[in-house]
């Protein structure tokens, strides 16, 4: 991460860009060395031995989304064989909750690239749109990291959700429309209310996102 002043300077850009304190920067930085062993740049297979992973459902949807160059640059898509820590970080400010001095204006948007994040992870062909299976799975998702709802009806709620798009989506089309799937301006309205913040988390190499909020 450099030295002297261009290190500080680094840091800081950083911290101005992803939310993390430059404290948490330092300690994320030790954690992408121990990933890559040491090396400028992480790959897949660098995941493979991370316990806390091994289990996750949607391992391989995480493990991907360090990938998708959507979630680290605003103009381009498709996927990288590699990323560097900058990138590394800019995944993980997507995990991270928002700021207790936010306007409303910044958690509104805040939440907005947290959702945008999650579409990403399920619209894994690029076009733009998810389909009513891969949007009930997003629900269920959220839903089973709350401890106060059991697994069972983590499903049934999302299954309820599904349908309840359904009907809405499927009400408004003409007889003679093709349903495309839902667009992300459809997934934001319907998710907009949602409390997300302490829903969308991961924990890895012993961190855990929901710690990380900023103390700036």
């Amino acid at each position: 991460m450099g030295s002297s002043q261009s290190a500080h300077d680094d840091l800081q850009r950083l911290s101005d860009g992803t939310g993390f304190s430059t404290e948490q920067i330092r300690n994320l930085h030790k954690r992408f060395n121990h990933l890559t062993h040491n090396q400028q740049k992480l790959r897949r297979e660098d995941f493979d031995n991370i316990s806390d992973l091994t289990f996750n459902p949607i391992r391989g949807q995480i493990i991907e989304a360090f990938f998708d160059k959507r979630n680290f640059t605003n103009s381009e898509v498709g996927k990288v064989e590699e990323v560097d820590f900058e990138e590394f970080l800019t995944v993980m400010s997507h995990f991270r909750p928002a700021g207790q001095n936010l306007t409303e204006e910044q958690r509104e948007r805040s939440k907005r690239d947290k959702l945008r994040f999650l579409f990403n992870m399920h619209d894994k062909d690029n076009d733009g749109t998810i389909t009513l299976d891969e949007y009930r799975h997003v629900v269920e998702e959220l839903l089973s990291s709350s401890p106060d709802i059991e697994v069972e009806t983590a499903k049934a709620i999302a299954d309820a959700a599904m349908l309840e798009v359904a009907s809405v989506t499927m009400g408004q089309m003409a007889p003679d429309e093709f349903y495309e799937g839902i667009t992300f301006e459809h997934f934001y309205k319907i998710l907009k209310d949602l409390e997300i913040e302490t829903k969308m988390h991961i924990r890895f190499l012993n961190v855990d996102t929901t710690t990380m909020s900023c103390g700036k």
